[in-house]
C-alpha cells in the first residue's frame, strides 16, 4: 500500500504560480512513477504530467507544456507540481497518482491517489 496526501492548493490570481505537494507513505516511494491528473467542475479527470522513478523523465499533456513542471525529491518522499502562468480554466482539484508503469496517460493505469488538493485560478 502507499498513502498519498496532496497539499498546497489554494486561491491565486491568473498569470501567478502555485507548487502543489504530494507526500507518499508505505511502500519504497522510489518504485513508482508519480503522475499528477486535475478534474474541474463538470469535468471528467485528465493527465496532467507523471515523472519517472528516478526524476530523469517526465512527459505531460500536449496542453500544459511549458506551464507546468513536475519534480521529486525520492529522499523525502515527495512529489511535487509546479504550476506557472496560471488561468482560469486551470482551476480543478488536482491528484496525484502512483503507479509501477512509466508514461500512463490514463487514471485507470494508478493503483494509489492522493486525497486531491483544490486550485482556484481567479481571473
Amino acid at each position: 500500500q502507499v498513502q498519498l496526501v496532496d497539499s498546497g492548493g489554494g486561491l491565486v490570481q491568473a498569470g501567478g504560480s502555485l507548487r502543489l505537494s504530494c507526500a507518499a507513505s508505505g511502500r519504497t516511494f522510489s518504485n513508482y512513477a508519480m503522475a499528477w491528473f486535475r478534474q474541474a467542475p463538470g469535468k471528467e479527470r485528465e493527465f496532467v504530467g507523471v515523472i519517472n522513478w528516478t526524476g530523469r523523465s517526465t512527459y505531460y499533456a500536449d496542453s500544459l507544456k511549458g506551464r507546468f513542471t513536475i519534480s521529486r525529491d525520492n529522499a523525502k518522499n515527495t512529489v511535487y507540481l509546479q504550476m506557472n502562468s496560471l488561468k482560469s480554466e486551470d482551476t480543478a482539484v488536482y491528484y496525484c497518482a502512483a503507479s509501477t508503469q512509466y508514461i500512463l496517460t490514463s487514471e485507470r493505469g494508478y493503483n494509489y491517489w492522493g486525497q486531491g488538493t483544490q486550485v482556484t485560478v481567479s481571473s
